[in-house]
């Protein structure tokens, strides 16, 4: 039988490399792919936190009060005040981006050289900020106790403020009452061979207890979110019978194992989603950079396009819509 596929006459002009699909070069559309796969990569990531969130809506943390920290103004809490400032910039970015774009497109490269520059300097203010409220968060804020099952306890007490009553926190460092202790650090000299043991909390269940009882106006609060959207604060006797019966840890700060604010799945989630954002970012700021020498240089200027500057821009477009995701779900919600 003849296998000779019978042709319609139009194969040669679509397939022979003259056809753009949507108009678009080869280069623009590689990049779209890539925003593709890597959206649905975030998609993944962020459904999984949605999902975490839902099983255990309960015990997440509250990120007005997770979120309170602004640069030089240390002892204020300011809840997501920073945050709101970290996403203006990088929204603001995107906005010299377009008109970086649009510059090219006129030829302009006085203006492009510019508006490239300020997209630079606005990623970079983003990554700086990023990488702060990262120490922020790892070094932690009044500290708590970890129980026998893995919940949180923290501290506090009763005050009024502007004639309503407000239960505001109390650092350990402020509560504990240091005790004689014997316990050394492990270390790979006079123990086992090469290891070295995790450093020791800041204080011990039997100091947080006993300064506890020694201070009668401060409870504890559980990381249990009741109907009011608080968390559950206990009385006096429950608060004295929690640590000492069931207190474990004294935890400072978070990191992939513990965390002061909530359940550790909180902080997992926060690392690993804003710190593959926050790489997305760095990468940005580099191609940047490159192109942004290629364009003082007059590389795009002798070819007579700027379609670079449009590609890289449509990443960093995408990196910010990102941001507006993980800000939604980690922040506002």
């Amino acid at each position: 039988m003849d296998s000779t596929v019978v042709g319609t006459g139009t194969e040669g002009n679509t397939w022979d490399g003259g056809n753009k699909p949507l108009k678009a070069s080869y280069g623009k559309m590689m990049m779209w792919f890539f925003i593709l796969s890597d959206a649905l990569t975030f998609s993944g990531f962020l459904a999984a936190y949605g999902f975490s969130r839902f099983k255990f809506i309960k015990e997440w943390p509250i990120a007005d009060e997770v979120f309170t920290h602004v640069p030089f103004l240390h002892g204020q809490e300011l809840p997501m005040i920073y945050v709101a400032f970290m996403t203006f910039i990088l929204i603001m970015s995107s906005v010299t981006m377009v008109l970086a774009v649009d510059a090219g497109h006129h030829m302009n490269k006085a203006k492009v050289t510019l508006y490239m520059f300020l997209t630079i300097i606005g990623g970079l203010i983003f990554v700086g900020s990023q990488a702060w409220e990262w120490a922020t968060f790892i070094q932690g804020d009044y500290g708590a106790v970890q129980t026998k099952g893995g919940n949180i306890l923290q501290f506090g007490k009763y005050e009024t403020v502007d004639g309503k009553e407000k239960f505001k926190r109390v650092s350990i460092e402020d509560l504990a009452i240091a005790t004689a202790s014997e316990r050394t650090q492990h270390e790979r000299k006079n123990g086992l061979w090469y290891v070295d043991e995790s450093p020791l909390p800041p204080f011990s269940v039997n100091e947080i207890y006993e300064g506890l009882k020694a201070n009668e106006d401060v409870l504890v609060r559980t990381q249990i979110i009741n109907e009011e959207g608080e968390k559950t604060i206990l009385s006096r006797e429950e608060s004295l019978k929690r640590i000492k019966e069931d207190g474990k840890l004294v935890v400072k700060g978070a990191n992939l194992v513990v965390n002061e604010y909530g359940t550790s799945l909180f902080a997992d989630f926060f690392f690993f989603i804003t710190g593959f954002h926050g790489f997305h970012v760095f990468s940005g700021v580099v191609i940047n950079i490159i192109i942004f020498f290629n364009v003082v240089l007059g590389t795009y200027e002798r070819r007579g396009s700027y379609e670079m500057v449009e590609k890289v821009g449509l990443y960093w477009h995408f990196v910010d819509l990102v941001w507006v995701f993980v800000f939604t779900f980690f922040y506002l919600v």
